[in-house]
């Protein structure tokens, strides 16, 4: 038996920790070592399906006995065993932040017995849409992190928490409302909605009928990765929530969006069509995210809009359909959720040791705090991509990937994606000069916390340490480019092939459905290696080896 047939653990054991924590009820301590428990359990179970996957193949695994098309079905390539490793790791050190904090303000911004189990189930979701083989699945991923994200947005209960709650909610039930109809358009279409079926089968529609269903569901997925005209609700919805709520909401959820967007692009939809249009949407997405963070002077809002505004690279390089691109678009979404992250949770900090997040009313936070300004520092640059840190690493890839495809529109965005990060680099270093660099007698209505000598319940060890942990986790990010991006372009291939995803599910019979509409479903820019993981006998039990 494959180790990856374990995968089902990843959404199981959040679950259970969720219904553990649950029945605590008041009991803080205990809630905290099971969650933190059960994260960090679930984060080593998810390495090692990395670990066999990379080395086994893709694994396809069914649940309850029904083979696919028919059951649901968990599948386990190179792309979702990264994406649940890191999305994982980042969300430990956002359980440790947030219980460091807990601790420290005695649970009053809400409570505690509500925060733990909605917290994994959150998890649980995330990881059920990194593993979904079918669309219905990954739907309910879906639903269950935002279910669960309705609870965390709103906890404490205060007024602008509700106000944004119900933003935040009724954009999710539209979106959510868009999807499920998409499914059942696709279902009524195609009479599946197992993923690999519908790879082979979704090519035998009548053209219109596969724009149709292609634009519906990007359109859901659009709203939930905050891709421009799409994303208006994202900078008035995370800001008034918790730093580690927050945090979360930045790094992981608009990701999985991003993640649908690839396997639609990828394994549904692959070829050039709707490129131009989506590379349009990119260069967008990207300048209106980053000209509205300029007019920030509140860092949450501020980092909301820049979030927005990378979301646009991603999309950039998803739109190219070559190997190079899809590869950016991997290392960067790794980057972006590890940086974004720890950027959020720096601005908890500021928020806790000066009182505000306002810009204009910091100051002398480099001399106040040293520490803080280094983990502001670095994710801040990493964010605006200075050398050789991985913001820069995957831009230039996305910058090469744009001029070998040497289209007028991909010019355009590689053009635009440079203005963007001098852009941002010049937001980044606003608040840098205001909050940390000048004086404090400089600030416009400094908050008392701001004058009064640092206390330790201020910033907490552990908080620190969760956040430096991550700044850390984005250095490596830089270190380790080399093999990551190796790690990178090989997902990539294995994608834009997509026969040893519908291999893994279907075995050599889908797989030859699959081969004999794959020269007219692909094109030459999405095939540029020579050697396909298909011609290579199929492993056991539903794998396949690279």
């Amino acid at each position: 038996m494959s180790l990856a047939s374990l995968a089902p653990l990843a959404v199981v054991l959040p679950i259970l920790g969720a219904a553990v924590t649950f029945l605590l009820l008041r009991q803080e301590r205990a809630q905290r070592i099971v969650s933190v428990g059960v994260l960090a359990l679930t984060l080593a179970l998810e390495s090692a399906l990395l670990a066999s996957v990379w080395g086994g193949g893709t694994v396809a695994v069914p649940i309850g006995g029904w083979m696919p098309p028919w059951g649901i079905t968990l599948v386990v390539d190179q792309f979702s065993s990264l994406m649940l490793v890191v999305s994982s790791a980042v969300s430990l050190a956002v359980l440790v932040y947030a219980a460091a904090q807990g601790i420290a303000d005695g649970d009053k911004d809400g409570p505690i017995s509500v925060f733990h189990p909605s917290f994994l189930i959150l998890v649980a979701g995330v990881s059920d849409a990194f593993l979904a083989g079918d669309l219905f699945n990954l739907y309910v991923g879906f639903e269950m992190l935002l279910t669960a994200s309705y609870v965390l947005l709103t906890l404490g209960g205060t007024t602008a928490r509700i106000r944004a709650g119900v933003t935040y909610v009724v954009v999710s039930v539209v979106s959510s409302l868009l999807f499920l109809v998409a499914i059942a358009m696709v279902y009524a279409a195609t009479g599946t909605v197992n993923m690999a079926d519908l790879a082979v089968k979704l090519g035998q529609l009548a053209p219109d009928t596969q724009v149709l269903l292609h634009v519906m569901l990007l359109i859901g997925f659009g709203i939930k990765a905050a891709v421009f005209p799409l994303s208006f609700w994202l900078p008035d919805s995370y800001p008034t929530a918790p730093a580690p709520v927050t945090a979360v909401f930045a790094g992981l959820l608009t990701k999985v969006g991003v993640y649908a967007f690839v396997r639609t692009e990828t394994l549904l939809f692959p070829g050039e069509l709707l490129n131009v249009p989506l590379m349009v949407v990119a260069l967008l997405t990207m300048v209106v995210g980053i000209l509205g963070a300029l007019a920030q002077t509140d860092l949450k809002r501020l980092l909301s809009f820049t979030l927005v505004s990378h979301i646009g690279y991603m999309v950039f390089g998803l739109a190219m359909s070559s190997v190079i691109g899809l590869a950016a678009t991997v290392f960067y979404v790794m980057h972006h959720i590890t940086v974004q992250t720890s950027l959020f949770l720096v601005a908890g900090l500021i928020e806790r040791r000066a009182g505000s997040a306002s810009i204009d009313r910091l100051g002398g936070l480099a001399k106040l705090s040293p520490l803080l300004a280094l983990l502001y520092f670095i994710p801040a640059m990493n964010l605006a991509g200075i050398p050789p840190l991985s913001g820069f690493l995957g831009k230039l890839g996305l910058v090469q990937a744009g001029v070998a495809l040497g289209t007028p529109m991909a010019l355009a965005v590689v053009v635009a994606g440079v203005v963007v990060s001098l852009l941002t680099l010049l937001a980044m270093a606003r608040v840098w000069g205001r909050a940390f660099w000048r004086s404090t007698d400089d600030a416009e209505n400094p908050d008392p916390a701001l004058l009064a000598p640092a206390r330790a319940s201020s910033m907490p060890r552990a908080m620190v340490g969760a956040t430096a942990g991550l700044v850390g986790l984005g250095l490596a990010l830089s270190v380790f480019a080399g093999p990551l991006f190796q790690v990178s372009q090989e997902a990539a291939k294995e994608m834009l092939d997509r026969t040893p995803y519908v291999t893994a599910v279907l075995g050599p019979q889908g797989a030859a459905l699959l081969g004999a509409q794959q020269p007219a479903a692909q094109s030459p820019a999405s095939q540029p290696f020579s050697q396909s993981p298909a011609s290579q006998p199929p492993g056991p039990q539903g794998t396949v080896r690279p």
